[in-house]
């Protein structure tokens, strides 16, 4: 059985390819694939604890049983690490950006908070809550030039429509957007924007936080930072427990 393995962030560059085809045998599991590329390249051990393994852009656990034609992504914790390919897509790959649901779009152009603010505003709101990432122009203490976001694009957009869809849900509130933005990001401009609409203001905080939180841990989009010295992956937040890792 044949199946394709797509490589992020440390694991790319320690892998020296972004992608490698795999012959498995019948029936083996996300596991199975796993170990076999942890003997393969031997380094990759150390992170079987933090690394979350996505068939078919899904999060899955290591008893996933595998069939021909998987694509299988190994994912250090997001807003971590993924080496750069210039565009913000994995190399390779064919999605053309944008990408849009009813709730998100996934996109390289420049995010104009204010053509994405206005038109959600309706008569019955009470409050428009907005978070506004931008590009500062240091991390710790060192100068940043710029940044460039990439992302598992498929699995990101459909991560970002489930989201917005639970904070409807769970906090009641009448509309809400994520708009997040990937390639070569320059100081001062929006890396992600959310927008929480609804008739009281509590209900507008509560999900616009949570909705920037969970996404910032969960949603499959890196990013390096580029200094005046050098360039380094930002450091990622651990998956929540929900998410399996490669040594669960």
């Amino acid at each position: 059985m044949r199946v394709r393995v797509v490589f992020f962030g440390i694991l790319k560059d320690l892998a020296g390819c972004a992608a490698q085809e795999l012959e498995l045998p019948a029936n083996a599991t996300a596991a199975d694939a796993w170990t076999f590329l942890a003997r393969q390249h031997v380094t990759f051990e150390r992170f079987a604890g933090s690394v979350a393994i996505a068939v078919n852009h899904h999060y899955s656990s290591g008893d996933t049983v595998l069939k021909q034609s998987d694509e299988i992504a190994l994912l250090p914790p997001v807003s971590g690490g993924l080496g750069s390919t210039g565009d913000g897509m994995v190399p390779g790959s064919v999605v053309q950006l944008p990408l849009e649901t009813a709730h998100c779009r996934l996109q390289r152009d420049l995010i104009r908070a204010d053509r994405v603010v206005d038109p959600m505003k309706r008569g019955e709101d009470g409050a428009v809550c907005v978070f506004d990432g931008v590009v500062r122009n240091n991390t710790r203490g060192r100068r940043t030039l710029y940044l460039e976001y990439e992302a598992y694009a498929e699995m990101a957009i459909a991560q970002m429509e489930q989201l917005a869809v639970d904070a409807l849900a769970r906090f009641s509130v009448r509309s809400v957007r994520l708009v997040h933005r990937v390639g070569r990001l320059e100081i001062g401009d929006t890396s992600v924007l959310i927008i929480v609409a609804s008739a009281h203001r509590a209900a507008a905080f509560d999900a616009c936080r949570w909705l920037i939180d969970t996404l910032k841990r969960t949603v499959p989009v890196w990013k390096k930072e580029y200094f005046e010295d050098g360039a380094v992956w930002a450091d990622g937040e651990p998956f929540p427990p929900e998410i399996p890792t490669a040594g669960k």
